[in-house]
């Protein structure tokens, strides 16, 4: 944590005490029942979690990215899934205060800062997945009333896998408020979103692995929205808001990637000391050291690559190569630390009684997650070419 100064280390240290203490006891049963983490959440609200990239006035506390990011690191040591129920909040943030009117921060940021109010971003659509040029997410200007104030937008169309959607009353929703637009992206923009007539949570989806927090489909049939519901205020910005905005969302991505893959070592690492076999420890077999040495030499490689995309956010210079890397190379690494995890425990690791089993489940979210990893491949080249190199 050289990165960090004293305070900023003190928070790392206050949410690693929490996830030992509250998180690790109860993580297995919570995650095996699916069951909405309430209390762990509440908990998170008053550490001040959801307000870390909120600066005064609007909160008590922004952090440095590094520092975001290992907070981040250490709740997916204890359950990713606690990571996953702050990560769109923390986009929402870092969108309303790159871009946002001022009024529009008065109102939404005070009340994130406190975990008050919960927010996500919606971008994904059934049939777009990545290609978001390709959404269907119409908003139509509407001058006629019908919204406090008059005018407003008219929004129809759907989005998927969207994280906290039930528990969120706040979305930051990617639509078209120029279906005509060529190029696509220049008739995108960015509504922040409350929950009501026309808005409907449709369902929960079910899945692999984070389990508790909830991903959910969402429909919009003529859910009206007010005109200062526009991000900015600007339309056809929306594309390249959220491309920033995904910057830290990628960067918090890597973390969470990077807490697993953490979890899964840690534990690997111990039981191969515990467990005996031919009259020794496991470790000192060397098919099974083997393993434990590239673990913990790709885990190391991964946070510092993590911790570079963070400073580099840090500097206000543009970080979609930083964080496409991080991204693309923590997930990856935390898929290959949790199945060799799996095999250090043998037999044990495909039992429900471990948690390395849960780690493997958890993992290839972050591959797919944010983009997929093919995405961020493209992404980087992109960079390297404009950039001319590293």
């Amino acid at each position: 944590m050289d990165e960090l100064d004293a305070d900023e280390r003190a928070i790392v240290e206050t949410v690693r005490d929490f996830v030992d203490r509250e998180v690790r006891p109860v993580v297995r049963e919570l995650e095996h029942e699916n069951t909405y983490p309430e209390k762990l959440i509440e908990q998170m609200k008053r550490l001040g979690i959801y307000g870390l990239a909120i600066p005064e006035p609007y909160g008590d506390v922004r952090v440095s990215t590094p520092c975001y990011a290992l907070v981040t690191e250490e709740l997916a040591r204890g359950w990713m899934s606690l990571a996953g129920a702050m990560g769109g909040h923390t986009v929402v943030s870092k969108l309303l205060l790159d871009y946002g009117t001022e009024e529009q921060k008065r109102k939404y940021l005070p009340r994130m800062a406190t975990g008050e109010l919960r927010a996500t971003m919606a971008l994904t659509e059934p049939g777009g997945g990545s290609d978001l040029q390709a959404m269907r997410t119409v908003a139509v200007r509407d001058d006629r009333g019908g919204t406090p104030g008059g005018g407003g937008y008219v929004i129809n169309g759907s989005k998927t896998w969207i994280s906290n959607a039930r528990h969120s009353g706040l979305v930051a929703l990617l639509c078209k408020t120029d279906p005509s637009a060529t190029p696509a992206h220049k008739g995108m923009s960015v509504l922040l979103v409350e929950k009501g007539p026309g808005f409907e949570v449709s369902r929960d989806l079910p899945k692999l692995g984070y389990k508790g927090v909830e991903s959910c489909e969402l429909s919009f049939t003529d859910c009206r929205v007010p005109a200062d519901a526009l991000l900015g205020g600007v339309e056809g910005a929306g594309f390249g808001q959220m491309m920033r905005g995904l910057e830290i969302g990628r960067i918090q991505v890597a973390a969470r990637a990077t807490g697993v893959a953490r979890a899964a070592f840690d534990d690997a690492l111990r039981y191969a000391q515990e467990r005996e076999a031919f009259g020794k420890p496991i470790w000192k077999h060397e098919s099974v050291g083997n393993y434990l040495a590239d673990m913990g030499t790709k885990l190391t490689a991964a946070r510092r690559l993590l911790l570079h995309a963070a400073t580099r956010y840090d500097s206000g210079e543009r970080s979609d190569l930083e964080a496409g890397m991080a991204k693309l190379f923590c997930s990856e690494v935390a898929m290959e630390v949790a199945l060799n995890a799996v095999r250090v425990h043998g037999g044990y690791g495909y039992s429900t009684e471990f948690d390395v089993e849960r780690y493997f489940r958890d993992a290839p979210l972050m591959i797919v997650g944010e983009g997929t990893n093919e995405i961020q491949r493209n992404v980087i080249v992109s960079q390297l070419v404009a950039r001319g190199g590293l």
